[in-house]
């Protein structure tokens, strides 16, 4: 089968030919219909090297994957050949407290996982081939019905992610508060339409390119900023000079994180969710008062089932450009170019 593979550290993938997955007891072998192109992954092939994780090259990318039941191994009973499924992407060790809760981004037991601190696209084979090897069925989450696996892939990540962060914080998010998102890409055209679907806030989108403010419009935003040396006053006046209750920041660079620190109400939490290389410094007057700074990393199973159901409902539709597998590469340069509105997906599958 082919499978787009990064083979080292701060290099391009190569699409090459490697032998069928054959499902071991508990397995299932999936036959990719989506899988979608995250910038995570460009940190992979672009700033990445030995010891920056506990996993290293070789292994197949994708790591947001959705298809059809291809094969299951001996014990597999809760789904069927031919069954369209989404793929949980963080796999823990399975039977730690956090991993037994359907959190295994946090789980406690990393060196006893197939990739420490990872999954399927991450240091262990992912979706961007034609067939994906599952190692455990508790991963494999059967698809709503109306939901297409070429949608529903970028959701298992780019809507499971700003859906935990949003979730976490529902509780300040009743009507009359305001949320602010910073960076309308990927997950932040998502991050929109989750605010909306699921809270009562005032959503405010941040972005430098007018593309992406008109995305944002189009997902639901009430009010979009263009990102520079005015944007924090634009996000006060809008805020009636109270801030924002929710800053969502789906970029994470220096500039970004800093804006995010001045608009925050007190009390009001500064989510980084992009992985943008930035820092925050943090003092006592530094940042509002009681205001709560923390990082994401995807999301518990069960907001997977939760993230599909809205998406199935049409309430969360992530903007896609499709790409077959063979041009794969190609859509890795145009998300590096910031070409791709919402959402590149490969898919090797099209039924």
């Amino acid at each position: 089968m082919r499978a787009l593979r990064l083979t080292a550290w701060k290099s391009e993938p190569e699409l090459v030919e490697v032998p069928d997955p054959t499902p071991g007891p508990g397995q299932v072998v999936v036959r990719v219909g989506g899988a979608g192109a995250c910038h995570s992954d460009l940190h992979l092939m672009h700033d990445f090297e030995a010891g920056t994780v506990p996993w290293h090259p070789p292994f197949t990318l994708g790591h947001e994957n959705a298809g059809w039941v291809h094969a299951v191994g001996d014990g597999v009973t809760h789904v069927r050949v031919g069954q369209p499924v989404a793929v949980y992407g963080p796999w823990g060790c399975g039977t730690c407290a956090r991993c037994r809760m359907g959190v295994e981004t946090l789980c406690e037991n990393v060196l006893q996982s197939p990739a420490p601190g990872g999954g399927g696209g991450l240091g262990v084979d992912g979706g961007m081939a034609d067939l994906m090897l599952v190692p455990d069925v508790r991963h494999v989450v059967p698809l709503p019905d109306g939901l297409e696996p070429a949608t529903a892939a970028p959701l298992t990540d780019a809507g499971l992610t700003p859906y935990h962060a949003v979730r976490r914080s529902w509780s300040k998010l009743p009507p009359g508060s305001f949320a602010v998102v910073i960076g309308v890409g990927g997950l932040g055209h998502v991050a929109v339409q989750i605010l909306k679907a699921t809270t009562a806030t005032t959503v405010i989108a941040v972005d430098q390119r007018p593309e992406a403010l008109e995305l944002a419009r189009r997902h639901g935003a009430d009010h979009t900023v263009a990102s520079g040396e005015g944007a924090a006053a634009a996000i006060r006046e809008i805020t009636r000079g109270l801030g924002a209750d929710v800053v969502l920041d789906c970029v994470g660079a220096d500039a970004t994180l800093a804006l995010g620190a001045t608009v925050a109400r007190p009390l009001g939490d500064l989510t980084i969710v992009g992985i943008g290389g930035g820092s925050l410094p943090v003092s006592f007057f530094g940042v509002p008062y009681e205001v709560s700074i923390q990082t994401i990393y995807w999301g518990s199973r069960s907001e997977l089932v939760e993230v599909l159901e809205l998406g199935a409902r049409g309430l969360v539709q992530p903007q896609i450009t499709t790409y077959p597998l063979d041009e794969a590469p190609e859509a890795y340069r145009k998300l590096a170019a910031g070409e791709v509105a919402g959402r590149a997906v490969v898919v090797p599958n099209a039924s």
